[in-house]
Order: structure tokens, then sequence, then C-alpha cells
């Protein structure tokens, strides 16, 4: 069944990490980029784990202990990242049981979501997903993205939004924002951009506005 592909806000919510190894300290570490409060869940707990709870403070909870249900009280999401199959397929039972979603790593068939693998350039994040099936293969794209998305693309991305919203102030009509912005966003604005840079592209754009405002 084709999989949803969202973006989740995860800023000040409860997430548990069960696993105190190598993957468990990844997936803790994307979690804490995304703004998520971080508990963390295991009997064993690696070094980097407590080295990345010492310098992130309040946001990460280390409890060294044996897994409980009740840990999972409260939490938006899950990841299960130990290497006990039948410990992993009990948190997936028990995440069912109390509607917070899931995710087994490495096991598709228990996992409510997929992690993606992502370029970010700035605020640009580009996902790719394989709904679990090659994780290798979305990185493989990845790599190859990432040689065609540059920090310019960010830049420029945020360029955009702080035109965006004085277009949405100042321009009345939502055919005409929507021209706008689609001149803006294009290939040959983008080029502009890196070729002149900031300054004059902002004179290209506002010449765009004003040529667009003056033919009504």
């Amino acid at each position: 069944m084709a999989k949803y592909p969202i973006f989740l806000e995860l800023g000040s919510r409860r997430a548990v990490v069960i696993g105190g190894g190598t993957v468990a300290v990844r997936k803790t570490q994307a979690l804490l980029t995304a703004g998520a409060r971080v508990v963390v869940v295991a009997e064993r707990i690696d070094d980097m784990m407590t080295a990345l709870a010492l310098c992130r403070g309040t946001d990460v909870e280390l409890i060294k202990s044996r897994y409980s249900k009740n840990y999972l009280a409260g939490a938006l999401l899950a990841i299960a990242a130990t290497n006990n199959a039948r410990l992993n397929k009990q948190i997936y039972k028990d995440c069912q049981e109390l509607e917070v979603l899931c995710n087994v790593v490495d096991v598709p068939e228990l996992c409510d979501f997929f992690v993606p693998a992502v370029v970010k350039r700035g605020n640009l994040q580009i996902a790719i997903g394989t709904e679990g099936q090659c994780p290798a293969y979305a990185g493989h794209i990845r790599k190859k993205l990432e040689k065609i998305f540059t920090e310019k693309h960010g830049q420029f991305l945020a360029e955009l939004e702080t035109l965006r919203k004085d277009i949405i102030k100042n321009v009345p009509e939502p055919s005409d924002r929507k021209v706008l912005l689609g001149k803006l966003a294009d290939d040959e604005s983008f080029e502009y951009f890196i070729e002149k840079g900031q300054a004059k592209w902002h004179v290209f754009a506002a010449e765009l506005i004003d040529n667009l405002q003056s033919a009504r």
C-alpha cells in the first residue's frame, strides 16, 4: 500500500527511542535536530549517547532501564533500535495499543513510518524513500542529488520566502501572485540569482512585479 509522505512538526513533542547503541544514537540525533524532546530507554547506553545527552541538556532524557510500556505514554512516535527481535515486536504491539507511531529499525513490516534519506540545503529538504525496502538505494540517490542541489538553492529559497511575504502583502489578486511566484521560482530566475547575485536579483524581481501591475 502506498505511503503518505509528510514533513512532521516535532517541536517539543515527546519521542521515545528504545536502544542505546550506534543506531539509536543516529536516530536520536535526527529527532533532536527536528526539535523533539527525546527519551532514550536502554539497559546499556553507549558512550556516544551519553555525550550527546550532555551536549543537548534537557532536550534528551536517558533512562537506564529495561523497556516498559509505560515509557511510551504521551509520545507521538517511538523508534525501536534494539537487537532483540522479540522485544522489538513487543514495542510495536504496545505502540499499536497506545496509538503511538512506531518504527522498528530494518523491519519494514513493523513500521508505521519510514525515515527517508534527506538532502538538506537550508530550509530546502528533499526526502527520498523506498518504503523501507532498500535504504541503501535511497542513500545512493541522495548522494546524486547532493551534487545537483547546492547551498545556493537553500539561499535562493530564503530570498524567495522573503519576497513571497511581500507579494502576499502588496499584490491583491491571487492569480497575479501565482504568476509572479511561478516566474520567480523557475530555473531562469535561479540562474539570474546565481549569476548576478542577491541584490540584482531583487531588482529583477521588483521589475517583474511592476510590469505585471502596470499591465493591469
